[in-house]
């Protein structure tokens, strides 16, 4: 995996920057935010590993930025530490309830938040909770979330795959293929942004699978949009000379070199307006064959 990210939300200067001087030495990827409703910002923008966050916040406490973390699809999974001069039983309760996954007090031992931290990301990804490449939910969140929208109405399922994923990373690597599934991820959250609503999924299925569950009305947009700009903007992971022919020399399942487009998307769209289901493998599986129908469409063209 790439880079676990952590996002450090902490009004003292000191404070945040011994946390990200350290935790950067550590091989963290590690961002920074002096206030409660940037830290929401940054979180939107590139969903973090995890967060560790302060309570007395210039602007929103960090009860509120929690509370906001939890009631959103999108970042409700993510763990969350308070870091808080509070000792109260009473403080600790409230933020335990309202979902942070622990409480250290300062002064705090920075080994002892070291702990902490390596052992939240290890249960998130224990559990199925986040892909450790995208941090984006994963397994059992995305069921969870799927069987809570087989029962509305007006949803939009997504799945969306890498097309060429796979021969993109023989020739350019394991490391650069982890930076296409986070280009990927992060794309999907700006155009979620754009054109979905707040209450929107995005979830990393495994590999180069993706789904997001959205609404029927704006479904198609987010598909055009999605697919339009993942083909424009992926090229800058490719070489010059591959950006310029158009194509890559990649090994066939023979081990025979060919010519390999670019990456590109293809989604499949399901929608309750198609049919009554009554089980999320109809919906995953009748999604998977439209993907699978828009990935030949796309070959065509190509």
């Amino acid at each position: 995996m790439g880079k676990a990210r952590l996002l450090v939300v902490e009004d003292d200067n000191d404070i945040s920057n011994m946390l990200k001087i350290y935790f950067s030495g550590l091989g963290y990827d590690v961002d920074v935010a002096p206030r409660g409703k940037e830290a929401l910002d940054k979180t939107r923008q590139v969903l973090p590993h995890l967060i560790v966050l302060d309570i007395m916040l210039p602007d929103i406490d960090g009860y509120e930025v929690c509370r906001t973390l939890r009631t959103s699809t999108r970042t409700s999974h993510i763990p969350v530490i308070f870091l808080t001069q509070r000792d109260e039983r009473s403080d600790k309760l409230q933020g335990l309830e309202l979902g942070a996954d622990d409480y250290i007090t300062k002064p705090f031992d920075i080994e002892e938040l070291k702990l902490r931290v390596q052992g939240a990301i290890r249960r998130s990804e224990r559990e199925a909770l986040t892909d450790p490449r995208s941090g984006l939910p994963a397994g059992r969140l995305i069921e969870e979330q799927l069987r809570s929208t087989i029962r509305q109405t007006g949803w939009a399922f997504m799945d969306i795959r890498i097309n060429y994923f796979d021969q993109f990373k023989d020739v350019y690597g394991f490391v650069a293929a982890d930076d296409g599934l986070r280009f990927a991820a992060m794309l999907m959250g700006e155009v979620v942004d754009e054109i979905g609503s707040s209450g929107d999924f995005i979830g990393h299925a495994g590999g180069d699978n993706f789904v997001i569950i959205s609404k029927e009305e704006t479904a198609a947009k987010i598909r055009t949009r999605l697919k339009a700009r993942f083909a424009d903007q992926v090229q800058t992971h490719y070489n010059f000379i591959d950006r310029q022919q158009g194509f890559v020399m990649a090994a066939n399942a023979e081990g025979q070199m060919e010519k390999t487009p670019l990456m590109t998307l293809s989604v499949g769209i399901v929608m309750p307006s198609q049919q009554v289901f009554s089980d999320i493998r109809e919906i995953t599986e009748l999604a998977a064959e439209g993907r699978r129908q828009d990935a030949s469409g796309t070959a065509t063209k190509a």
